[in-house]
Order: structure tokens, then sequence, then C-alpha cells
């Protein structure tokens, strides 16, 4: 196996993925860890967690724990992350990846409930979460913040608006956050393309064909083509970068 440069093992690090059960999160799950982190998958469903962490702990020697969270429930987040502190004693590197982004067929379709529903997982969930656990790491050794925003923040597409909406303003706390909490802490986004994740599967191919074909690598993500961003987020490497909003997307116009 490939040593990796000093700066870069996160080796006695805890890592926490929020929807880090399926999809990117998943693969972040595994390159963190992979990277020497323990790590801690949130998500709704907590016995997909259990599922995950059994099998990374199990194949990377890494401590792996699964916490079911829905991170839309501002009034849960607390006692989670004292959850969190209280099995893990720290938290080195926070993943804010948990998302959702229901789908409709017209704008006027859109109701309230289903709007405040995107709000709450993707901007309200992220901000609370990223004020309780900034606020610690500012106190302790200080950390890293990881937003996992979209590229549908800068190019809202008619079919994404509530969520590009909440996209965008989480690009906004992520500056703001950076400032908050820093020098200690940094926080930075990725600002993540077209994934072909277990989501992708109901698309409609010929359509996403068509429409890679205006991406400058013609062709959709694979989910551990975003680990790369994540770990150099995570690590002493990007230990100048905070406030950023990295795209990963192909080169989407």
């Amino acid at each position: 196996m490939t040593t990796l440069p000093p700066h870069f093992d996160l080796s006695g690090k805890v890592a926490v993925v929020t929807g880090g059960s399926r999809g990117l999160g998943r693969a972040m799950t595994w390159g963190l860890a992979r990277a020497g982190a323990d790590v801690v998958i949130a998500s709704r469903n907590g016995d997909s967690c259990d599922e995950l962490a059994a099998e990374v702990a199990g194949k990377t020697g890494r401590r792996a724990v699964g916490i079911g969270v829905h991170v839309g429930r501002w009034e849960a987040l607390d006692s989670y992350v004292d959850q969190v502190y209280d099995e893990l004693g720290r938290i080195d590197v926070f993943v804010n990846n948990a998302g959702m982004s229901p789908l409709y067929d017209r704008v006027e379709d859109v109701s309230e409930a289903l709007f405040d529903k995107v709000l709450d997982v993707n901007l309200k969930g992220p901000f609370r979460l990223m004020a309780l656990v900034g606020s610690r790491m500012a106190e302790g050794e200080g950390g890293s913040i990881i937003n996992i925003s979209s590229a549908g923040a800068v190019h809202p597409r008619p079919h994404i608006l509530p969520y590009s909406a909440a996209k965008a303003g989480l690009n906004a706390l992520t500056v703001g956050f950076a400032h908050a909490f820093g020098p200690k802490v940094r926080v930075n986004a990725i600002m993540a393309g077209t994934f072909l994740t277990d989501v992708s599967k109901a698309w409609d191919k010929d359509a996403f064909a068509k429409r890679a074909e205006g991406f400058a690598l013609k062709r959709g993500g694979e989910p551990e083509e975003i680990v790369g961003a994540a770990l150099y987020l995570a690590s002493d490497l990007s230990s100048y970068t905070t406030g950023s909003i990295l795209t990963v997307d192909g080169g989407q116009p």
C-alpha cells in the first residue's frame, strides 16, 4: 500500500460525514478511513450507517461508528453532536454532505412544505451543525469543515430552484463561518457537479448524455472522483485554504 505523505495522513483524526451511507458521502467515508481517520457515518437510516460502519472497520482497521440523525430537524442536532463527542472524544473533520432535491413538474407546484423541507436539510441543518461543531473545534485543537455544495448554486435550473437557493446560501455560509471560526477552524465547500450516484439510475440516460456533451469532460462524475478534493480540504495540504468554494464538476458551462 502506498505510504501517504505525513501532512496528508489523517491518522488519529475523527471525521464525521452526514449523508455518509450512500452516494458521495459513502465514497468520502471510505476515502477518509483509508487515509487513516476514524469515521462517524450519519444519515436518517441508522441501520445503513451501522452496516457501512462495520464494513469500513473490517476493511480499513479504523474505528467506524454509525449514528442515525435527520439533519433537517434542528432540535435533534445538539444531542447528535453531544453523542459524537461522548463516543469519539473529538471531531477534526466535519463533512456537511446530507442533502435532498425533491422532484416537481412546475415551479407553481412547489408547496411551502416542500420548500421548507429542502431548506431544512440543505441549509438550516448545515448552519446549525457548523455552529455547534465549529465552536467546539475553535475552543479545542481546531479542525476542518467541508460543505458539499452544488453547481446548481450558480446554475439554477428550473427543476431545482429550492435546492439551488439552499446551496447558494450554503456557499455564503461557508465564507461567513470561515471568518467566524478562523484561524483555528478552516471552512470550505466543494461545489459538486453531476455525479452518477444511485439517484442517477432514474435519469433519462439519453437526455443526460446529450447534456453531458456540453461538459469539458463529456460525462458525469463517478462518486470516487470527489474523494481527492475532500482529502485535500480535510488534510494539512490545504492549511492555507479557507472560505473557498472548490468546483468539482467536470467542466460544466
